[in-house]
């Protein structure tokens, strides 16, 4: 008589499952009946077996027995398998059928469990044999079945059902490492770190293959953080796993997205080293990270290896070095790299033309950036609506929004639509330069267009109306934004709040935080140093402190922006006492004061008639390799003219000139006040 096995233990209490997967809680079983012909053809053991057989000439033997599992996978296809029957009580056929198979080696099983499991369709009938063959006692490595099924699970997706059917086993290394790797291939990144966490706790160790699905749904996530990354590594090293290429291709990689290059190189040193060879993938990623820190020549450097090592760099190696040139404004070098990657036979892609457009934009040669897009055209590299808005932002930060125009025709010309992101740079432009109504009239052409703004094309516009003091407008466009469906993010409340703040509406004020908070959104550094600067503007120095106190209190550190508003706040009532305060609270907040902080400070002493203070902030600034600028000359001058010291005041936009600043509208005319007024206390 063939005795069930006893019911597994779960490892997972806290899940309850209603009734046995068995049941078909879980899968619905559809029939099978083209698919198990075409599996079981493939499994006349003719397959390549699993390692689970050591033995040579087992293998040979398992291979050269031939099994057809099409009856097996018909009966199963076709009847409901529970495991609450006992298989005494089955009929006579199903016993037969369990006897027939009872020769078969663990390996095929395996074998056969994988050829249904690499398909989501076959994957109920895979759990079926599964279940069958523990009814049966027919398969003893039950551990791997259940690893199979998980790991199919995982990769269709299913990561609630590989949970349940986890349950279903004391969770072994094998288990734990299929369910974790479930879990990263589905990017569910907590459930796979904590599962990591209480694989550890339980003694075990993970599986390397793990660290690499980790990171690579780190770096897919783009949650990659090199503090995380450190740490990961640290549990590496301290199970003494041995790193083999995919994982130290994938901690570089990892190390490079997270801006963090000098491990990156340290690893790529630590590859080369142990004889393993890393990706040209992986190469390109170091050299992108290396252009965009600034470090031209080590991207370079490494540029000339990937070529010295046999590797004919392709369009996206070229693309990385020259997306550093074009950051580091080395528009030569830029030109160069592209003129080599031409010569190599190497085709540049839209990437190409639309970095060397940055580069020539970013240099004002309008003309050459528009030599390249017809080079593009004539290419048959189509350009998109992204080239287009990088030339119409390079105009917008050149002072030049008239030309937005032109740029416009010329993408229609180019057969180009725009899309939402060129909208967005369009309004910004005609925002930043005060042409409101242009502003608008392409926010309405946006729509009739028949896309939907964004927060960015929301806040833009809100902004703009804010900063030329139309607050009326400002809070209607507000409110058609949550009408129309779009929510506003942290940032919308901000602008919100500087706009009702300058207005002294400070019942809004407290509204519009509560509304922010109860839609869930925090209040981050921006809404904090906003609040600090319109109490403060406004004299209300108490709700100032209370909101830089409660910024603390929630873990936020204060930026240098915050006690740069508080102190030019206490600045312009002449409150030089509470401005030095706050000066030496951002000291002891270990922030290092700014040029405008200490212009405030000394603004401040000027309005209370402290010059000689005011003198001496100056002398702090020089002994601390601080260069004043134009700002603090002029505000010295003011603080000598409020004191009636007129006679001084050549003297100090004279030493303005010879540091080597440039005396602007506002120094010229504060110099023309104080010799006025020189001139009137001498005729006098």
């Amino acid at each position: 008589m063939l005795l069930l096995p006893p019911p597994l233990s779960t490892r997972f209490p806290s899940i309850h499952l209603p009734s046995p997967v068995l049941g078909h809680q879980i899968f619905q079983r559809p029939l099978f009946a083209a698919m198990t012909t075409a599996i079981a053809t493939n499994l006349l053991c003719s397959k390549h077996l699993d390692a689970a057989a050591d033995d040579d000439d087992d293998l040979a033997s398992i291979r050269n027995r031939r099994y057809d599992f099409t009856p097996l996978l018909d009966f199963l296809s076709t009847t409901s398998n529970s495991d609450s029957t006992s298989p005494t009580t089955l009929d006579p056929a199903e016993l037969q059928l369990a006897e027939t198979y009872r020769a078969v080696p663990t390996p095929l099983w395996h074998s056969l469990l994988k050829s249904l499991c690499s398909s989501s369709s076959s994957i109920p009938i895979a759990y079926s044999v599964v279940t069958w063959l523990q009814k049966h006692n027919l398969c003893f490595s039950v551990e791997l079945l259940y690893s199979i099924l998980i790991h199919a699970l995982g990769r269709s997706e299913k990561l609630y059902e590989a949970f349940l059917l986890s349950q279903r086993q004391t969770l072994t290394p094998l288990t734990y490492n299929a369910l974790i790797g479930a879990c990263a291939r589905n990017d569910d990144l907590e459930k796979a770190l904590n599962l990591m966490a209480r694989m550890r706790r339980d003694g075990y160790q993970s599986d390397f293959m793990n660290y690499s699905l980790i990171i690579q749904s780190l770096i897919r996530g783009n949650k990659i953080d090199s503090a995380m990354l450190q740490k990961l590594y640290e549990e590496i090293e301290a199970d003494n796993i041995e790193l083999d290429a995919q994982l130290l291709n994938d901690i570089i990689v990892g190390f490079a997205k997270a801006g963090d290059v000098n491990r990156a190189l340290y690893f790529l040193a630590l590859i080369q080293g142990n004889g393993l060879s890393a990706k040209t993938a992986t190469v390109v990623e170091v050299i992108s990270a290396l252009g965009n820190s600034g470090r031209t020549e080590e991207a370079e450097a490494i540029f000339e290896e990937l070529k010295e090592g046999g590797l004919k760099p392709r369009t996206r190696a070229y693309n990385a070095l020259l997306k550093g040139y074009v950051k580091a404004g080395s528009l030569r070098d830029a030109e160069l790299i592209v003129s080599e990657m031409e010569r190599s036979g190497v085709s540049p892609d839209e990437q190409t033309y639309s970095l060397l457009i940055d580069a020539y934009a970013n240099e004002g040669r309008w003309e050459s950036a528009r030599i390249v897009l017809k080079e593009m055209e004539a290419s048959h590299v189509q350009p998109n609506s992204y080239v287009f808005s990088r030339i119409l932002a390079s105009y917008r930060d050149k002072g030049e929004w008239q030309r937005s125009f032109q740029v416009l025709k010329e993408m229609k010309n180019s057969g180009v639509q725009p899309d939402r992101h060129f909208y967005n740079v369009m309004i910004d432009a005609f925002g930043k330069y005060n042409c409101l109504d242009h502003a608008m009239a392409t926010f309405e052409r946006m729509r009739s267009e028949g896309i939907k703004p964004d927060t960015v094309t929301w806040n833009t516009l809100i902004d703009c109306h804010c900063k030329l003091g139309q607050h009326k407008k400002a809070q209607e466009l507000f409110d058609e934004m949550q009408e129309s469906g779009c929510s506003p993010c942290t940032t919308t409340y901000n602008i919100m709040i500087n706009s009702f703040g300058e207005q002294e509406r400070w019942e809004e004020v407290k509204s519009l935080l509560g509304k922010m908070q109860s839609h869930g959104l925090l209040p981050n550094v921006v809404t904090y140093t906003t609040l600090v600067d319109i109490y403060g503007q406004s004299g209300r120095f108490s709700e100032a402190i209370e909101c830089l106190e409660d910024m603390k209190s929630k873990g936020l550190k204060p930026s240098s922006t915050m006690y740069n508003a508080l102190i030019n706040a206490y600045a312009q009532r002449g409150l030089s006492e509470q401005a030095v305060h706050a000066f030496r609270v951002m000291r002891g907040d270990g922030l290092k004061p700014s040029i405008l902080a200490l212009n405030s400070l000394i603004n401040a002493f000027g309005e209370d008639r402290r010059d000689a203070e005011a003198f001496a902030v100056l002398q702090y600034m020089k002994e601390n390799d601080l260069k004043p600028d134009v700002i603090t000359y002029t505000t010295l001058m003011k603080a000598l003219i409020r004191v009636e010291k007129f006679d001084k005041a050549p003297s100090v936009y004279e030493e303005m000139i010879l540091s080597g600043c440039t005396p602007d509208r506002k120094a010229r005319a504060m110099l023309r006040s104080a010799l006025r007024y020189m001139k009137q206390t001498l005729r006098s």
